[in-house]
């Protein structure tokens, strides 16, 4: 299988870059800590939570989904860095699969975010945190299917744009609406009802509900597989798009 051993080949370059790099890995954790320390404890008088743990099972779902959408996003700008160092060209010349090019760095994305996803959850579990184990893995699954999705968009972004200085404040300004918009620091049924339906068009949105099912302890409710199918589906069709992207950007 030529695809898969492409796949591995350029998943393992991107690893090692990546262990050479541990600040980075620092770097995405220590924002969402902050808001675990100090800003979940206000949720629970806002919440009226029983107990520290139900306010941990809400707020935490929401920020590994929070973890996955912002390093996701901003996983193109590595990438131009490459463009500009010849990296990436150097790469196309080769016989390596243009499918493999995305799918080794995206396998890397979901490692990398998954290892500060553990950490998170870990932090949490000292807070009152209680989560099924099961469901847990879950969240994860699905938090694989939105940083696929997120980073295969980010990386065909990068090489449509081609420059960090025109792709930086589009991704900001993106990241942002989708952190607004999916109910992350609170849920959306506190929200009137306009914006209600705006989030309603927002596919991360059902991620960050379906992940406080599953941390409620609620995996068999129908938003779960939802969130699922719809995270699965925009993996493929950011898949694709990526894929053909490292295609026709060739010279």
């Amino acid at each position: 299988m030529k695809l898969a051993r492409d796949t591995w080949l350029i998943f393992h370059r991107q690893m090692v870059l990546f262990l050479r790099a541990p600040l980075m890995l620092a770097m995405g954790v220590i924002q969402p800590l902050f808001y675990l320390l100090l800003f979940a404890p206000l949720l629970r008088p806002a919440l009226d939570a029983a107990d520290e743990a139900a306010s941990y099972a809400v707020f935490v779902p929401g920020m590994l989904v929070l973890l996955a959408i912002f390093a996701a996003l901003f996983a193109g700008m590595g990438l131009l860095e490459e463009i500009r160092d010849g990296v990436l060209d150097r790469s196309r010349v080769t016989p390596v699969s243009r499918l493999a090019l995305l799918l080794g760095r995206s396998l890397r994305d979901v490692l990398s975010i998954g290892i500060q996803a553990v950490i998170l959850t870990i932090a949490a579990l000292p807070l009152g945190l209680r989560v099924p184990l099961g469901n847990l893995l879950l969240t994860y699954l699905l938090l694989g299917l939105i940083v696929v999705a997120l980073s295969a968009f980010s990386y065909a972004l990068a090489l449509k744009l081609g420059r960090i200085e025109v792709m930086a404040p589009l991704v900001n300004l993106l990241s942002q609406q989708l952190l607004l918009l999916s109910g992350i620091l609170l849920p959306l049924t506190f929200a009137p009802a306009w914006l209600r339906a705006i989030a309603a068009v927002n596919p991360l949105s059902y991620a960050v509900d379906a992940a406080r099912a599953l941390f409620a302890g609620d995996f068999t409710t129908s938003g779960v597989w939802q969130a699922l199918a719809i995270t699965g589906v925009l993996a493929v069709i950011t898949v694709a798009w990526a894929s053909r992207a490292f295609t026709q950007d060739l010279h």
